[in-house]
């Protein structure tokens, strides 16, 4: 067995590592009162991002991406935050994670119950007005 780092899961897509820093960085500042700004939030998410896919690894990139599935996912059930931002996040990993069926690895079936919980979330993003658009 070699004892060489896989990166074929580098290969997937380039939206992630495109898309989720400022969607990510959206979610993140809804959830906490951060003292920076939007553009310093989506530069940090962005430097996240870049470490994972450089010194990271399949695992570590596959957490990263669940603790996104859950900004999602409170999103999606109600906690204030950006509605856009979830969805656009949601739709990316969604797509990351069903591509994974056709690479070696456990990771499409770690991911199974992350996709349930993206395609619940994503329709009702897609279908629920936000809160305060209720009437």
């Amino acid at each position: 067995m070699s004892r060489r780092r896989s990166l074929v899961w580098l290969g997937l897509t380039p939206e992630p590592e495109r898309e989720l820093p400022t969607t990510v960085a959206a979610l993140r500042t809804a959830v906490r009162d951060m003292a920076h700004t939007p553009a310093e939030a989506a530069r940090a998410e962005r430097h996240r991002v870049e470490r994972l896919i450089l010194r990271g690894t399949q695992q570590r990139w596959l957490r990263y991406l669940a603790e996104v599935t859950g900004l999602v996912t409170a999103v999606a059930g109600g906690r204030p935050g950006d509605r856009r931002a979830a969805l656009r996040a949601a739709e990316v990993v969604l797509d990351h994670h069903r591509m994974l069926i056709g690479l070696p690895g456990t990771g499409y079936g770690r991911t199974a119950a992350d996709r349930r919980a993206l395609e619940s979330a994503v329709r009702t993003l897609r279908t629920a007005p936000p809160e305060g658009d209720r009437a």
